[in-house]
């Protein structure tokens, strides 16, 4: 039997560099312009989880049906995002998405989901680094999680590692043709940069 999962959308970040709330950027999506957030929000939901979270404050534009979990460590950048809504989870897996990635397909939230197991998480690697905002934990790392934030240690990176180490994660290589997935948006140029290679594209098609 597959383990049990929650799916949380990360969004709770400070956009400071992209200068706008990066969850309320419009992209395509199946067709219609949405928001991003609406966007990742949808990819969760048809992966059929146990329940789905928004990690950070509260927008007016969610609608009331949905779960958003405000963190419970203040300042402590994702590391407290992760920890809370590990803290907040039934399931026995958490998979984790950045709101900031508009490439993302529901497969590849899948191959991770399919390689994960009830005490053991999946990490993407891409380019000798961790991927940790697009990651399924196990509800086991929430010590470790708790650890790290009393002790300081909220690099992303380094929890990775520790998880790894721990045998609460393993890695799983992203393969060249996946690669675009991960690309993220921090800043108004990323998205323009969208358009630019494909000039037949519009920005809003960019997540389609």
């Amino acid at each position: 039997m597959k383990p049990t999962f929650t799916a949380s959308l990360m969004a709770g970040g400070k956009s400071s560099r992209m200068g706008q709330d990066k969850a309320l950027l419009r992209v395509m999506w199946q067709g219609a312009p949405t928001s991003l957030w609406k966007r990742q929000l949808s990819i969760l939901e048809s992966l059929d989880p146990d329940e789905v979270l928004i990690s950070g404050p509260r927008k007016d534009e969610y609608p009331d049906s949905v779960t958003v979990i405000p963190d419970d460590w203040a300042d402590k950048g994702p590391l407290g995002g992760i920890a809370t809504c590990l803290s907040r989870t039934h399931s026995e897996l958490l998979l984790i998405l950045a709101v900031d990635l508009p490439f993302i397909q529901p497969a590849f939230l899948r191959t991770l989901l399919d390689r994960a197991r009830s005490d053991c998480g999946v990490i993407p690697v891409h380019r000798d680094r961790f991927e940790p905002l697009v990651a399924v934990y196990p509800l086991l790392a929430l010590q470790t999680a708790l650890a790290s934030l009393k002790n300081g240690e909220l690099v992303l990176q380094q929890f990775a590692d520790r998880l790894l180490r721990e045998k609460l994660l393993v890695s799983y290589k992203v393969e060249p043709w996946q690669e675009f997935q991960l690309q993220n948006w921090n800043t108004p140029d990323d998205v323009l940069d969208c358009g630019l290679r494909n000039p037949k594209m519009r920005i809003a098609d960019c997540g389609h």
